[in-house]
């Protein structure tokens, strides 16, 4: 699964990366634990020219009350087991809260890198996840879907992080899941309500391993309100070798930004 991300650039910087219109009543603080329920940046289908807040965190257009799906799997009820060789059909096409956004409800979900606990600790056992050589922001595949809280009179934009299979980096965490990471290439037609549902469920494949690293961090980044560059200092060398990783400086070498970006 993936409940937990960080980002941490200024707000031009991913307006500058997404190609999007920065308006100047954006506000956006570094955030170093975007837990389900938090705002965030998106780029959205509906209006793929601009940044957008959503909730973090799924309800369906026909939900009595907010749900929160905070991950789609993208194998739907299919792989049970989370067998990282399953190369069956995507079923998310078929589920109830996710055939509908998954069709035309797409959208972007700018990340630095994400956290990620191991299968039986969880987060008390938590890794930052990224990607080498510097990349970032990336983009996780997201879909979104808007719902109307009678309630308090308001309309509730929110989004799901889809997942697929563990690739070799996440099964050595161990962990069984995958987010979803776009190729930058593939970014403008993820976000195409025209194309082809066969071009989508292609995409929704495991990046490639070699191209990520992760490294440990203390289990206080468990807390969904706690946040600050210090939850994602490493408590240790990274999984795999790093030229460009520093314990104890890896923050400042790989720029994770600023706490403040406006």
């Amino acid at each position: 699964m993936c409940g937990r991300f960080i980002l941490a650039q200024r707000i031009e910087k991913l307006g500058e990366r997404f190609n999007v219109n920065i308006t100047d009543d954006i506000v956006f603080e570094s955030a170093y634990n975007i837990a389900p329920g938090d705002w965030t940046p998106v780029i959205a289908s509906n209006a793929p020219e601009q940044i957008q807040f959503f909730r973090f965190g799924l309800t369906p257009f026909w939900a009595k009350k907010p749900m929160y799906l905070f991950n789609a799997r993208s194998e739907g009820d299919r792989n049970k087991t989370n067998d990282p060789q399953f190369n069956g059909s995507k079923d998310i096409i078929n589920k109830p809260a996710f055939r509908k956004p998954i069709r035309t409800q797409r959208c972007l979900v700018p990340a630095d890198a994400f956290i990620e606990g191991t299968t039986n600790e969880g987060l008390k056992q938590p890794y930052v996840v990224y990607l080498k050589n510097k990349v970032r922001p990336f983009a996780f595949a997201g879909i979104w879907d808007q719902w109307e809280d009678k309630q308090e009179n308001k309309t509730i934009l929110s989004f799901s992080i889809i997942t697929t299979t563990a690739n070799k980096l996440l099964q050595k965490l161990p962990h069984h899941r995958s987010p979803v990471i776009l190729n930058q290439s593939d970014e403008l037609r993820w976000l195409n309500p025209d194309t082809p549902l066969s071009y989508i469920t292609q995409m929704l494949r495991p990046f490639p391993a070699d191209l990520m690293n992760a490294y440990p961090i203390d289990s206080k980044i468990s807390h969904p309100g706690a946040n600050g560059r210090e939850l994602i200092d490493p408590a240790g060398p990274p999984l795999e070798p790093d030229d460009q990783f520093e314990v104890g400086n890896h923050i400042e070498k790989k720029g994770f930004g600023r706490r403040k970006i406006r």
